[in-house]
């Protein structure tokens, strides 16, 4: 059973300013309750009571607000935060990351059925991807459908390519919320994969790797991709809506009149 998940939660979120002048991105309220708060209340009642936070940005205040987010809280520090993207900051966390565990990007917030789909949902490794993602960005002029890490789906279920930028959004599957399962085997390809290619970069930090023009700027699913590339079994777990992305103002000011769950 998968009872801790990993929050990675480091970023800067200039987009979101001046909501995030004071407070890190996580802790910004979507309808009276913080995006943190809410992806711990959809873990909480999944049976998810060991959550693992990447912090970074103003990390001072979460550990000032660390009261309001109850128990099975833990921190870990990525220093910089300022020089590195989700990848990086991912692994800071590397000690944590050695048993099933789910992920999560810090500023999305998703019903909590959700996440027990996605406990359920088949594969060592296990995206949530939304079929209906081309819904969530009609009017969305201040994040594009170009900037969405869409998803390639064969008919068994099996992730082909993600990220951002892998193929035009109309020949798209759905698009990976940030929100992922791993099992003990899928943890542990996950890890090993991070071993291998961290040798590989080693002192050259910014050449390209995968999608990234720099390896110190990769994102998750570069990783993913590339163990899709090298064999790895991903899965698709597919939903409709139910999840927002809140990484604009714009994004905030319409997940406060559409959320409802």
């Amino acid at each position: 059973m998968i009872r801790r998940a990993v929050v990675v939660a480091a970023g800067m979120g200039r987009r979101l300013a001046p909501f995030t002048d004071e407070m890190p991105k996580c802790l910004v309220p979507v309808r009276g309750r913080s995006i943190l708060g809410r992806q711990l209340d959809a873990y909480r009642a999944a049976g998810i009571d060991d959550v693992v936070v990447v912090r970074g940005y103003l990390a001072d205040v979460l550990e000032r607000r660390r009261a309001e987010l109850g128990p099975g809280v833990r921190f870990v520090e990525n220093r910089d935060f300022r020089t590195n993207n989700i990848l990086l900051s991912l692994f800071t966390a590397e000690a944590e990351l050695g048993v099933p565990f789910l992920c999560s990007y810090a500023d999305i917030v998703f019903d909590r059925a959700v996440v027990t789909e996605l406990l359920a949902a088949p594969g060592e490794i296990a995206l949530t991807v939304d079929r209906r993602f081309a819904d969530i960005y009609e009017g969305r002029t201040e994040h594009p459908l170009s900037e969405a890490e869409v998803c390639a789906v064969d008919a068994d279920g099996r992730v082909r390519t993600v990220g951002k930028r892998s193929l035009p959004g109309d020949q798209a599957s759905g698009e990976f919320i940030g929100l992922m399962k791993l099992t003990q085997a899928g943890a542990e390809a996950f890890g090993e994969a991070w071993r291998a290619v961290r040798a590989e970069y080693a002192g050259r930090e910014e050449a390209p790797f995968v999608r990234a023009p720099q390896f110190r700027n990769a994102y998750l699913t570069d990783l993913l991709q590339w163990l899709i590339d090298a064999g790895a079994d991903v899965r698709a777990s597919y939903i409709e809506g139910r999840w927002r992305e809140i990484d604009t103002v714009q994004d905030l000011e319409r997940a406060e009149a559409t959320v409802d769950f």
